[in-house]
Parts: C-alpha cells; structure tokens; sequence
C-alpha cells in the first residue's frame, strides 16, 4: 500500500511540475520562515533581470560579508513592502505587480506575459520567471507544523496546498485541517493577502480552494471542473480526476495568468441581510474553475478568431457572472492579435449593474495601475450623445452602458463617424429592466403577443430580446462580436449567438449548469417545497352557469374577461390573502433570525392593486404587526370600484419615504413584496424564502420568476411556492431544459420564410406589383401619403372581403381572413430572425418584409371580440383545495428547446360563440363523466347540423332574439332530443338518461343552446 500514500501523492504531483518548467524542492532547505520568503529565487530574479538597481545595493567591490547583509536587508526590505496594508499597495499582489522601492532601486518582482510579442526584452524577461513547488514547508516559527505543498514566484509565496489521497482521507479532511491546524496569527506565511494569496484542499477527486484562513469561520469554494453537467470531475483515464490543477491551471502561462489577469483586492462595505449590521470587507478574488476557464476561452477564441463573431455562455445564477464579465471585459479591452494590433477598440459592457463600473474599474486599477479606463454612458437623452461620441473619439477601452441605451449605442458604433473603421466587442450581461420608449417599440417585433402585452402591463426588458431585435434591425456587423451572458437562453438565442457542435446543432460555447450551481451550494433548489392549490367556483351571467374548470381553459376573448372578473373578485383575492399571510406568519417569517421575506406574483397591475388593498385590511382585522406589505407596479392604475384617484406606487405605498421599492424592502420594515411584473425577474433578495404565485407562468418566464428564491443567505436552506395558478408538471417541464445545458431539439427550417410567403402571395389580397410600389415608396421616404396610396388597394380589398363576409355570415372565409392578418405577422417575425441566421440573397424577401409589416397596421382587428357586460355576473361558489406539497425533482433528461416551428397558419377563436371546450367540460360535469369529450363533441356538431335544416330554428336564432328568449324556444328541446335519439349509441345513452330528468334536460338544453346560438346568430 506504500504506493497509494500522501507522500507518493506528493511526488506525482511534483514530479508534473518540474517537467512542465517549475522549480522542484523536495523540502524546504532554503526556505525563510521568520520573512516567509525563498530568498535565493528573489535574488537569482533581481540578479538576472535587473542588475544594475541590484548593483545600486549589493556593490561587486564590497566584501562578501558585507554583499551578504546587504542582500539580508534586501529581503527585509521585501518582506516590510509584503507587510504593508493590502488597501496601501502591500501584499504579494500588489508586489508582484507594481514592484518595491528600497532606497535609490526600484525592482520588479514578476513580469506577466505581455499582450504582443513586439518586445524582445519583456519576452526575454518572461522567460526567466521562476516557479518552484516546495514539499513539506515548515512555515512556523513557533511548532514544527509543516504544509505539505508550498509555490513561490520569484521567491514570493503564493499558494499552499494540503493533499489528501482518497486511498485513506478526502477533500474534507484537508479542509479540516486548514481549519483546525492552520491558524494564521503570527504567521507570516498564512496571513491574508500578504504572503500566500490563495489554499488549495487537494484529494484525488475535488479542490478546493479559499484566499483566507480564518480557523472555522474559513470559507472554501469548489474549484472543480464539473461533471456532465453535475458538481464534482469527469473521470481522467490517465490518472486523478483532480490532475488537472497541477497539468493545466498550474501550467505556467495559465498561472501566471491568473495571478496577473484575474486576482484583486475587493473591497465592501456590506451590510449583514439576516443581522442588518454593517462591515468593512477586503477579500481576494480568485476565480472559480469556470470562470477562469470560460474568460481564457473567449479570450483565446477572440484573439484567433478576429471581430465579428458570437460568443453564447450559459451561466447559472450562482456563477458569479458579475465578475467573469469584468474578467472578460478587462482582457477584451487589452487583447492583442498575432500582428500585435489591438483586436477591439472598445468593449462595451450592456447591463443594468451599477456594481459592475466600480468593480470593473477598481480591478483595472489594481492589474494595469491605470485609471479612466471605464466610461459610463447613463441614460439621460440629453448628455448620452455627447459622453458616448467622446468616449469613441478617445478609444476609450470599456464603456458600460444600461439597456435602454443600447438601442442607441449599437446605432452609433455602426453609423457615426466617431466609430469608422474600428472594432468592437458588446458584452451583454443577463439582465432585467424597466421598459421604455423606444426600446419596448423595438422589441414587439420579436416578442410573441402575449410576452408585449406583459411589457406594456409594467413587465420588464430582456436583455436577449433586445439583441435579437435590435440585431434583425441592422445588417450582421463584421467590425462587432457579441459576447451574450444569460442563465435561461431561449431558442431563438441559441439559435442566434450558439455555435454549431458535434450534435450539428446550435450550442453555448460554454455553460456552468444550475445543477452545478445547486449541487456546490450557490443556489438553492427552488422547486423542494411546491404547493399547488386548486381553484373552483361557479358564477351565472345573464342566467347561465360559469365553472372554474371552463373558464380556465376558455379561448373566447369574452369568457377570458369573465375569467378576469372571477380573478379580481374581492372574495376571491381575500380568500388567497388569507392563506398567504397565515402561511407566511406560521412557515416564513420566524426563518433567518426573523428576517425572511416573501414575494407575491399577481396577473396584472390591477391584481396588484387589489391585493395590496386586501393585504392591508386583513392585517389590520387581525392586528398583525409583524406582517407588512409593499407593492410594485409601473404607471398608475384605474379602479373606480375601490377610489374614484388612480393608483401608484406612490399613493399605495406611503411609508417609503422617498427610498426606491428595492432599497426600502431590504429592510426590516417590510416582509412582503406585491409585484406586477416589475421585480418579477432580474431582482436579486437573498432573504426572500417564499413565493405566492397567482400567474400564469410558462418556459423561461416560470424559472426566472421562481428563480428569485434561489439566493442563499446565512442559516437559508429551505424555500416555498405556493402556486394558485399553474400545473406543478408544467413547472417542471419548464425548469427542465436549463437545469443542464440548453439544447435545441432542432433547427429552424429556413424555408419557413418561402412558405408563409407563397401562402400569402396566394391569398388574392394584393398582387406583385403592389408590394414592388409600396417596397420602393418606402425605401426611397416618399412620404407618408405616397406609402398610403401604395398601399389603398390591397387595404380596401381586404376589408371589401372582410364586411362581405360579415354579411353573408361566411364563416370559413372570416376564419380565412382573420389567418391572412395573423401570417402577415408571422412573416416579418420569422423573416427578421431567420435573416439573422440565412444570407437568402432573395431582395424579393425584403420588400415583402416592408409590404407586410405595413399592411398588418393597416388590417389589424379592431372590431370583434366585444367586451362582455359584466353588470349581472355573480359568484355563487368559490374554494381552494390545497394539493399536496411536493418536491419536483429536475433531471435535465430529454429536456430540449424549441426552435420556430410552422407558424401562422393557426384558425382564429370565434369570439362570437362559447367555448366549445367549457361546454364540453359542463356536459362532462352532468352526466358525471360517463362519456367522452368526443362525444359531447359529436353531440354539439349533431345538433348544429338538425338545427340548421329546421327552418323555425334558424329564425329564431337569426331575427335578433336574445339568447335568452332563444333557450325558451319548444323547439330548441325537440331538435336536441331528435338529434340524441336518431344517432349513435353513446348519443342514446344520453337521451335515455336525460328524459326521466326534466332538470338535467334543461341545463342540457342551454348548454348546447349557447353554443348553438352564438353559431347561428353570428
């Protein structure tokens, strides 16, 4: 077994090392621990590389004695600049990147590897830095205590590591004993920051790693490769899985280029979320494994690859995205080619973090000594214009612009003359914001319907619909690369900023799944404690009965609406408020010293109004004074029925004082946070332990709602939903695709474009000619009444089809017509994203995308789907089962994305007639679920048809009867029940039951009587 020991371990790994170029001591001869420094490498570098400052000190005439004090006090010297405080330029770091001063000399005590290789010199002295690995260093002056690995750089230490071998101990036990042996008091060697900058714990299967020791409180970070996805590393058929520290991280270029490209001082002054008390922290970053691996990557692949390319990387929450874009940005800004040329003037940097300026600039500070490198452009329309043409005039290396001021900033490093003949790196983060002006009009031309209506209703922007719209904006630029940061890619992303892999599919260029991120302890898993709850209910309009289960499912715009009223209903929203608060007082809000916090997603500003209103009075009923709500919601809202002033943020919530909602919910004063939309993603609250979720929620919108709890805090191990709305599998199904890499289950068919195109090149509303005039009015800016003339005949054909239709009450050729408006959409939306993707050299295409997008505004439906009078509707029933909590376990198995499928060719909802799928759910619920919905179809279609050859029928429906004069009609019964008794068995079967029951037969008569009037009378 002696060959499966530590000391064997130890060996291997040296033994890599020194192959690779380091130094190699088998102990630790030589080593200073009272100075905690290798003097002889210190030398040797000063002696090689800088001869004549050394000579200032050490004269060759001087004795040998006094050469050897001279150089004794040397190094002290060096250790006292190591010992100066890290926040006044003391510290390894700092010495290894700006030098030391003693005396009349001034030494270097590292060079980095230079961004081009035109000086012979700084080469040359690049070449003679030394590495060395140290076995066995008894670092203390006061025990024989001794790590087992020590790595200098030019004499200065900096990092240590403790070996375990999985033969007899693990990663545990090496954290173990940096926690229970490594006391860093008095110690020079383990003081933070200011010998050793960072601590490996090394087994044969994980690292790990911290930048300070601090007895138990120390902190490890993994710094593992990852495992398909998982926590932990792949197996490595030639040796450990952890090899790869010692044969690539430790490899030199990589090394060096960590301790000069990625590790800084960071300093804070956080205040503590759980005690509320405030502290000053210096902490050293030092990149996890993805992070160094994912900026090497891109850096690597921009440098060979030049302008003009898309990067995708999938990030989870918990990846620490803020500081790998900055890592990013920063060796973006100073990247050099193969001809020694700057590959980007400037980086920009798009995002909504106002950590990311500060943090970037105080890293660049500490790496290049250089200040003014980071330009910030705000959003004020006044000043932007000005900062951003100065800061492109000035090659100013990173400008960090918001969301809203991308739009303009992509049109100006493409159009003015400040950015002629330059190259660019747009560095997107994955972030949320407010929408605004022209930002939110440009992106309704990717967002389905139902994503724009969320964005006028106070939703928030994201940062991959604004590049995919701004992008099918413009041309595919040659001078630009895009870097897009995101979490929860869409299909549309990957298909746009992915990269074709071995699966001949577009995929990330590099991913840290949220498995990962959930698995190492970076996130929390938020999908533990799911509780759905069931909503049933019954209400009567205009003498009709209404369930849950049908209008739940109703397509007619009408029945949506009353589903609308049955969801601001005060007993409905009181009901929900009740089992909210008293979940949140009995589950919640003891959690984390009593400071955890919980958040309410309602279906509309108005929902929210609603609720807040709610909120207040039922605590005010039951003198709660621990429970205290704020709301969030855009603009102002309108409810006569409870203030005849409209609703803001303001009015609603009068105890904030003049505090943003985000700064005053981090309080103590406020426990509950009511959103609209607003809030809803892209906030980041670490106390937040619970969610209420009263919206609908599908696909990326579900996980970055929900991913709002997934924050960790200290003592925060557990998280609640509970979910009013949605389907716990459609949850799941909607987590699934992110929880490993995103895949795309296909590409789309780029002749998606042809055949919407020949569809509606055959739909008889224009012909060639007319989309050639309206093409050429448009792009040479006639003006607006030329365009209009261009356009009058397809417009007034459709509608002259459109009112015929109407009035001959043609059905099949309204449905044909309500396709034509929706393909018109259709068309644009896919050309403009597949154009991004296809180079269709078809300019045929073009002037259709201009005709089409022109005529949809000038065919648009303005007409149908009435609203329906609310005034008579009542609720008669309402009540909520709880279901049982359950833990949606992801796997990330068979989970794929989406691309575009064939689109508009869907048949519009008839909004003049019932849902067919609520009258089939009613028949369902009378006859007690006996027979099938297929045959309450057949039933419904059997009736329309003995309906429309009875002549007395189809004047009563059509002469303008009520719908309730209609359901009185004796001939309504006799079709119904000629239809159940001259037809199939299952059709009998129901007229037999429903002819000894004279109250089953009425309720069967004006279920199939709504319908079958809404059919006939439209």
């Amino acid at each position: 077994m002696a060959d499966y020991n530590e000391c064997k371990f130890e060996q291997e790994l040296c033994e890599a090392l020194a192959a690779s170029g380091w130094r190699y001591s088998k102990n630790d001869d030589g080593y200073d621990q009272a100075l905690a420094l290798y003097p002889a490498d210190a030398l040797a570098w000063l002696s090689e590389t800088q001869p004549d400052e050394l000579g200032k000190l050490i004269k060759h005439s001087d004795s040998s004695a006094a050469q050897e004090k001279a150089r004794t006090a040397l190094m002290q010297r060096l250790a006292k600049s190591l010992d100066q405080p890290l926040a006044q330029g003391g510290g390894t770091l700092s010495v290894l990147r700006k030098g030391f001063k003693d005396g009349a000399a001034k030494f270097e005590m590292c060079q980095f590897k230079p961004a081009d290789t035109l000086n012979s010199t700084t080469l040359d002295r690049y070449s003679k830095v030394r590495l060395r690995v140290m076995r066995q260093v008894h670092y203390s002056t006061k025990n024989r205590n001794s790590l087992d690995l020590v790595f200098f750089v030019n004499g200065l230490p900096v990092a240590t590591l403790e070996l375990k071998t999985d033969f007899t101990q693990n990663v545990e036990d090496a954290k173990i004993q940096y926690k229970k042996d490594r006391d860093p008091k008095g110690e020079p060697l383990l003081t933070f920051g200011h010998r050793a900058l960072v601590h490996f714990a090394v087994s044969n299967e994980e690292v790990y790693m911290t930048t300070k020791l601090a007895g138990d409180s120390t902190y490890f970070l993994p710094f593992n490769k990852g495992d398909d996805g998982r926590a932990g590393n792949p197996i490595n058929p030639e040796g450990s899985k952890t090899a790869y520290l010692w044969e690539t991280v430790f490899q030199k270029d990589n090394w060096l280029q960590i301790l000069g490209r990625f590790m800084h001082l960071s300093i804070e002054n956080p205040i503590d979320p759980v005690t509320g008390e405030q502290s000053k922290r210096e902490s050293l970053l030092f990149p996890r494994y993805h992070q160094w691996e994912s900026v090497s990557k891109l850096i690597d692949s921009a440098k060979a690859e030049g302008p003009g390319h898309k990067y995708l990387i999938q990030h989870s929450a918990g990846s620490g995205k803020t500081n790998s874009i900055a890592w990013t940005a920063h060796q973006l800004s100073t990247l050099h080619g193969e001809d020694g040329k700057k590959v980007f003037d400037s980086v920009i940097v798009v995002t909504d973090r106002t950590i990311l300026d500060d943090q970037l600039s105080s890293a660049i500070q500490q790496i290049d000594h250089k200040t003014g490198v980071v330009a910030a452009i705000d959003n004020k329309q006044g000043s932007k214009s000005t900062a951003l043409a100065d800061a492109l005039s000035a090659n100013k290396p990173i400008i960090v612009v918001t969301m809203q001021t991308f739009p303009f900033i992509l049109g100006q490093i493409q159009e003015s003359s400040a950015a002629k003949g330059k190259n660019f790196a747009i560095i997107a983060d994955e972030a949320h914001s407010s929408q605004t002006g022209n930002t939110a009009s440009t992106l309704k031309k990717v967002l389905s319907d139902e994503d724009w209506k969320s964005l006028q209703d106070g939703g928030e922007i994201d940062v991959e619909d604004l590049l995919a719209a701004e992008m099918a904006n413009r041309a595919d630029p040659g001078n630009i690369s895009f870097f897009a940061y995101t979490a929860t890619p869409k299909a549309k992303t990957m298909e746009l900023f992915g990269r074709v892999g071995e699966s001949g599919k577009p995929e990330p260029f590099h991913v840290y799944t949220m498995q990962q991120a959930i698995e190492e302890g970076f996130i929390l898993d938020v999908l533990q404690n799911y509780t759905p709850y069931k909503l049933a209910f019954k209400l009567t309009h205009n003498g009709q009965d209404y369930d849950s289960e049908g209008l739940q499912v109703a397509q007619n715009a009408a029945l949506k609406e009353l589903m609308y009223w049955v969801r601001l209903h005060p007993t409905n929203i009181a009901s929900k408020v009740s089992i909210i608060i008293e979940h949140f007082r009995e589950n919640v809000a003891w959690r984390l010293d009593g400071k955890a916090k919980a958040m309410v997603v309602t279906g509309s500003r108005k929902e929210a109004v609603r609720y807040k209103l709610a909120f207040d009075n039922y605590i005010k009923q039951h003198g709660y004074a621990d429970v205290k709500a704020m709301v969030a919601f855009s603009g102002e809202v309108e409810d006569l029925e409870n203030s005849p002033a409209p609703f803001n943020e303001a009015n609603m919530n009068p105890d904030l004082r003049g505090r943003k909602l985000a700064e005053a919910f981090k309080t103590e004063e406020f426990q509950v946070m009511l959103v609209a939309n607003k809030f809803q993603t892209g906030f980041d609250q670490p106390l937040l332990a619970s969610m209420y979720v009263d919206k609908k929620l599908s696909g990326v919108t579900a996980v970055q709602t929900l991913s709002r709890l997934n924050r960790t805090a200290r003592g925060k191990d557990t998280t609640f939903v509970l979910d009013f709305v949605n389907d716990p599998n459609e949850i799941l199904e909607a987590f699934e695709p992110y929880f490993r890499d995103a895949r795309l289950s296909d590409v789309t068919d780029p002749n998606l474009v042809h055949d919407i195109a020949n569809k509606l090149d055959h739909s008889g509303i224009y012909d060639q000619s007319e989309v050639e005039a309206v093409a050429k009015a448009f792009v040479e800016k006639r003006g607006n009444s030329k365009l209009s003339a261009s356009l009058a005949q397809a417009k007034d054909r459709f509608w002259k089809k459109y009112e015929g239709a109407e009035r001959a009450n043609n059905r099949l050729e309204l449905d044909r017509l309500d396709d034509f408006r929706k393909s018109l959409d259709a068309f644009t939306k896919t050309y403009d994203f597949l154009s991004q993707l296809y180079n269709y050299g078809d300019t045929d295409l073009e002037k259709k995308a201009i005709f089409c997008r022109l005529l949809a505004k000038e065919v648009r439906n303005t007409r149908r789907n009435e609203a329906i009078d609310l005034s008579s509707v009542e609720l008669t029933k309402l009540g909520f089962k709880k279901n049982d909590t359950v833990s949606l376990n992801l796997t990330g198995d068979k989970a794929e994305l989406k691309p575009l499928t064939d689109v508009g060719s869907g048949k519009p909802h008839d909004p003049l007639m019932a849902s067919l799928r609520e009258a089939i759910e009613k028949m369902n619920t009378l006859f007690d679920g006996e027979f099938t919905p297929g045959d309450y179809e057949v039933l419904v279609n059997a009736v329309t048809t003995k309906a429309a050859e009875d002549e007395k029928i189809k004047k009563q429906a059509t002469s303008g009867n009520t719908l309730e004069q209609f359901l009185e009609s004796p001939d309504l019964k006799t079709v119904l029940l000629t239809a159940l008794l001259t037809s199939s068995d299952n059709l009998k079967a129901m007229g037999d039951e429903v002819l000894g029951d004279d109250q089953k037969l009425s309720r069967l008569v004006k279920i199939i009587g709504t319908v079958l009037h809404a059919r006939m009378a439209s």
